[in-house]
């Protein structure tokens, strides 16, 4: 086609016009660019976008030459940090989920080995429980859960890789324990890890003390495996999954934010929704 000749960008035009433009069989005036117009649209279009590209790949560059905090750019660190504080602030850690029938509660998959990786002689594990001090309130094995009211409840557990289950857990709640162990809550935090010290999380005090927060025994009416985490394991519909530690052999209260296995590789500490 010659460069001369316009093209119409719209529909059909009528044979009327308007101050001698075209116009649409809806009477509004037909815009009509020539193929030069066109290409010098495409061509802008075309470096616009190149430009984006460009300032995407710059804005990665600085990325990757950033000073790391925590196995990821600092910049993106005091990210997190600055999400974790917000919702810190503004949300109710004593809130309630949403729970549902026992028989709506389905199977979770083992997803995570941390800790749990060799089985072990489930009658000779026990637990330690250290105070703010450093010395051990106590340590024991299930008989320490004895007398405390059992919960049992279906509440959606969700994974940080994006998939969720209805899990049935059965237990004692967290607060409750602590209340028989005697504790005054004058820590911040909670310090969890497997008895092997392979896997370990920090947890804030609300959430800990939530009244779905629980020391888990049984998984969907039977006894825990040892791949969920036998003899004992925690839940809390409030966090990640990754929270969630598996075969607890230390509980330990600090006003110091403990370490996190997760969050020593990149994830937020807080890892809540």
């Amino acid at each position: 086609m010659n460069e001369s000749n316009p093209t119409h960008e719209t529909g059909p035009a009528t044979d009327d016009g308007v101050d001698g433009l075209p116009t649409s069989h809806l009477g509004d005036p037909v815009v009509v660019r020539s193929a030069a117009e066109h290409r010098t649209r495409s061509r802008r279009s075309f470096l616009t976008g190149l430009a984006g590209a460009a300032a995407g790949f710059g804005g990665w560059r600085v990325l990757q030459g950033r000073p790391e905090d925590g196995n990821i750019p600092d910049v993106l660190r005091r990210g997190y940090e600055f999400n974790e504080g917000l919702w810190t602030r503004i949300g109710d850690r004593s809130k309630l989920a949403p729970t549902f029938a026992l028989d709506e509660a389905t199977d979770i998959r083992v997803n995570g080995r941390h800790g749990v990786r060799d089985e072990i002689d489930l009658d000779a594990w026990q637990m330690r429980v250290v105070g703010l001090d450093g010395a051990a309130i106590t340590t024991g094995g299930l008989e320490l859960l004895d007398g405390l009211e059992p919960v049992d409840h279906v509440v959606e557990h969700k994974c940080i890789e994006g998939w969720s289950a209805k899990p049935r857990w059965t237990g004692v709640r967290f607060a409750d324990f602590v209340q028989r162990l005697g504790v005054a809550e004058d820590y911040e935090y909670v310090a969890m890890e497997t008895p092997d010290g392979d896997y370990y999380v920090g947890m804030d005090r609300e959430t800990m003390l939530n009244a779905q927060t629980l020391l888990v025994t049984h998984l969907n009416g039977e006894p825990l495996t040892q791949l969920h985490g036998a003899p004992l394991r925690l839940a809390t519909p409030h966090k990640y999954g990754v929270k969630s530690i598996k075969r607890i052999g230390l509980i330990r209260f600090t006003n110091d934010r403990p370490r996190d296995f997760w969050a020593e590789r990149g994830y937020t500490w807080d890892a809540g929704f």
